[in-house]
């Protein structure tokens, strides 16, 4: 086989990859990209839900703090209708203290009142406490699955760039150049191709 042959061999082999490389890394950009934006999609949705979580928590928060407010109202004026010895009366209003303030009523009564108050008790919880710390969580949590998801489509988003350089790479080692150069940035290319494969394969997926 002539010199002539052996080039001639080379560059069909060189082409034939090339043209594989080329076709198989475009359609894995098209999936990065496809992958970035599904997960960009789940990242705006979690942040809406964190926001919706956040507003119905400063609800509930604005609920505890307005029975808290009548609880207290409530309270005081029993106070002072025991000290003024209107016992009745103090029947009257100790009927209406809540459920909430009531358990804790009776506990700090049974030990002594030893706090200045039933409000110090941690039996005390006004309506609206445990709501308003479940949905601060949730919304804790999803606005972590909301930076997760972020990152998720950056790292997609970031692989394109790899994929980017497999194309650029190979479209160069199609021109006319020394052959040895040629096959040197086409095997450049296939190991770069190799470890964006290798990562993406490594990344989570959502259809």
């Amino acid at each position: 086989m002539t010199e002539g042959e052996t080039r001639d061999r080379w560059k069909r082999a060189t082409e034939i990859v090339g043209v594989f490389l080329l076709s198989v890394v475009a359609v894995l950009t098209a999936w990065c990209g496809f992958q970035a934006s599904k997960w960009g999609g789940e990242m705006s949705i979690a942040f809406s839900q964190a926001s919706s979580a956040r507003i119905q928590a400063a609800n509930a928060e604005g609920e505890a703090r307005s029975a808290r407010t009548f609880d207290l109202t409530i309270y005081a004026s029993y106070v002072e209708a025991a000290g003024s010895g209107e016992d009745e009366l103090a029947d009257y209003i100790r009927q209406r203290f809540t459920p909430e303030f009531e358990v804790a009523y009776r506990a700090w009564v049974r030990d002594g009142q030893v706090e200045r108050a039933p409000f110090a008790r941690e039996e005390y919880v006004p309506e609206g406490t445990y709501e308003a710390q479940e949905l601060n969580d949730r919304a804790d949590e999803k606005f972590a699955q909301a930076l997760e998801n972020n990152q998720r489509g950056d790292n997609y988003s970031l692989l394109t760039v790899l994929f980017a350089l497999v194309l650029f790479l190979t479209a160069m080692s199609q021109r006319e150049i020394v052959p040895w150069v040629a096959r040197t940035l086409l095997t450049l290319a296939g190991v770069v191709a190799i470890v964006g494969v290798a990562i993406l394969t490594t990344f989570p997926i959502r259809i």
